[in-house]
């Protein structure tokens, strides 16, 4: 389930959108992420060539169960550890800002451990872990 931090980026961006909007379209994303259209558009090429999205005729995207997995992870990774930089003191849209680049490039193994001790400390519910 290898893939980069852009593709990452966009699959976390169409999970957040699906949540809010009825139907998730590029120029939703582009507004989202401040890029232009034809960039977003190239990116979801390649989204569908790794079969991490589909794309309606009426240009709707959705994530396959491959897409979902890794934006689901990704989104997890980065409200966790969003929290867990808030609960250090670190500034909100700082924290949010560094969880975004960590989230791509922690081990499973280190993003355990920190997720056992955010539960351990009362920081995170145990249930809130387990899901």
């Amino acid at each position: 389930m290898k893939s980069n931090e852009s593709a990452e980026n966009y699959l976390e961006t169409i999970l957040i959108l699906s949540k809010s909007k009825p139907v998730v379209r590029s120029v939703d994303i582009a507004e989202e992420l401040g890029f232009k259209k034809s960039s977003v558009s190239v990116a979801m090429k390649h989204l569908r060539e790794k079969e991490h999205i589909t794309v309606t005729k009426e240009g709707y995207i959705y994530l396959t169960d491959a897409g979902r997995e890794i934006a689901e992870m990704i989104y997890e990774r980065h409200e966790l550890l969003s929290s867990w930089l808030v609960e250090l003191g670190v500034d909100p849209e700082i924290a949010s800002e560094d969880a975004c680049r960590i989230e791509h490039v922690i081990s499973k193994e280190s993003f355990q451990a920190i997720k056992s001790h955010m539960v351990s400390s009362g920081i995170l519910p145990a249930a809130q872990a387990a899901e």
